[in-house]
């Protein structure tokens, strides 16, 4: 953390005290011993006169507008806006993290740390229409005390809370998290416990461990694993991730084969083959698992949902975009009946649109999709004393029409969208902004993750490696 004072901290849960002072914290696997005055693994939980302290509770970066796709949660409300928080710090550190200026707080940018209280978290999401709050981008664990008081205000509030993790947690801090998560969306790295201890720092059966906690809970539990080429992208990794859900799960639980590209500490590498990632999915559909995808992936059929019973197309997916056209309000097959194991919002959360810009008085900027940066972020601020709308569309497509999205903004709101490419024939995305407002654009690769950079900052060429490109910093 670059602040190194205390007036951040926020009383700590799962603090067990010990002689001189000393706490540990039972948050994670780690129980870390922590001396006053001292961090934990993960630098955001600390040891202050003895209490055990959390140093980011309600810091974050900035509160986005995205959609359920993007984290790996394809059987839950497919196309929902889900409104995306992130924070700093982590119980681990993959060499491969694709979050890694965030989740490794030594590398935080003050710039890109916002504050929050629970209020304002649920006001924000409540204010967009959005039915889903998800706990993301580095790890919600090292955020417990803030996840916990916000899901349970957003759940007072009808909104569904949706838990993107590795999951290196323990079992009495998932017994927390419980009666206020509706989705799990659990990111098991591999299956080998030596892979576990040298690339993520951590070890392989507490997450598996914990994973069954949430799933006999009766939560709705979907499954991912980053085919890291070379290292992970193989038969075994397949045979072991179908062998787990199918055997320690259940079938029917939604797996994902993620690709991965180099990012953080390991750059000296290629993104995975596209043939390695269908050849797993092949692999654990042969062994009964009954929903298996493929994640960051493009132009296949193997993100589409399909019946099991007849065939019949149940949901299209275009990268971070979803269409139910083939199921009933029940989840079940509309051609034959099946169960598709769906769960679906009873009404639309989609925003309005309208034919035409309202009239003059408007900047524009577009941004064309190019290589493997099929996504942006947009950061609009209203500086007005009124309420503003911002509008976005997209272009290229002569089969869609193109008609705006709005994005309305209550006087000075800042708020961030993502809008990802939906169509094959789609060239880019166009953003109309007030002239009382403010606006940016980020370059997101892959699945929504941070750090991102704007437009122009050097990455338009960058379709293996996201900027801003590690560097290590002497301790």
């Amino acid at each position: 953390m670059t602040d190194t004072t205390w007036h951040n901290a926020h009383p700590a849960r799962l603090e067990e005290q010990l002689d001189d002072d000393v706490v540990r914290c039972h948050l994670s696997p780690r129980n870390c011993r922590i001396r006053p005055g001292q961090h934990g693994f993960c630098m955001v939980r600390a040891n202050h006169d003895g209490h055990l302290v959390s140093l980011n509770y309600g810091r974050s970066v900035h509160a986005t507008e995205e959609t359920i796709e993007t984290e790996a949660v394809f059987h839950y409300a497919p196309g929902a806006r889900i409104l995306s928080m992130g924070n700093v710090g982590c119980m681990l550190n993959c060499d491969y993290c694709h979050n890694w200026k965030t989740s490794q707080a030594r590398y935080i940018d003050g710039k890109d740390v916002y504050h929050y209280t629970p209020e304002q978290v649920v006001d924000i999401a409540k204010q967009h229409g959005i039915k889903v709050i998800s706990w993301t981008y580095n790890d919600p664990v090292v955020w417990h005390e803030f996840v916990v008081e916000t899901a349970r205000l957003a759940k007072q509030a009808g909104i569904v809370n949706l838990y993107k993790s590795a999951f290196f947690i323990s079992g009495e801090a998932i017994e927390e998290l419980i009666p206020v998560i509706d989705i799990f969306s659990i990111s098991i790295k591999s299956l080998d416990p030596a892979y576990y201890r040298k690339i993520t720092k951590g070890w392989l059966e507490p997450v598996l461990e914990g994973t069954e906690q949430v799933f006999r809970a009766g939560k709705h539990v979907e499954v991912s694993t980053l085919m890291v080429t070379d290292l992970s992208d193989d038969e075994k990794t397949a045979q072991a991730m179908a062998e787990f859900v199918g055997g320690r799960l259940s079938p029917r639980v939604p797996t994902h084969f993620v690709r991965f590209h180099p990012d953080y500490k390991m750059t000296d590498t290629i993104r995975t083959p596209i043939e390695r990632l269908e050849g797993a999915r092949r692999i654990a559909l042969d062994m009964g698992l009954q929903h298996v995808y493929l994640g960051n992936v493009y132009d296949t059929d193997s993100t589409t949902t399909t019946c099991r019973g007849c065939g019949a197309v149940q949901v299209t997916r275009y990268g971070l975009n979803a269409q139910p056209v083939g199921l009933t309000s029940e989840g079940l097959c509309s051609s034959c009946g099946t169960d598709a194991h769906f769960t679906l919002f009873t009404e639309t959360d989609r925003r309005t649109t309208v034919a035409q810009l309202p009239g003059p008085g408007f900047d524009t900027a577009s941004f064309e999709w190019h290589g493997d940066v099929r996504a942006v972020h947009v950061q609009v601020r209203n500086d007005s004393s009124q309420a503003e709308t911002v509008y976005q569309r997209r272009f290229g497509d002569p089969e869609i029409a193109e008609s705006w999205s709005t994005i309305p903004l209550r006087p000075g709101e800042s708020f961030r969208f993502i809008a990802a490419k939906s169509t094959i024939g789609e060239q880019g995305v166009t953003v109309a902004v007030p002239h009382g407002c403010t606006s940016s654009l980020h370059e997101v690769f892959d699945r929504a993750h941070f750090p991102t950079v704007e437009v122009g900052a050097g990455s338009r060429n960058a379709d293996v490696t996201p900027l801003p490109v590690f560097q290590p910093r002497a301790r």
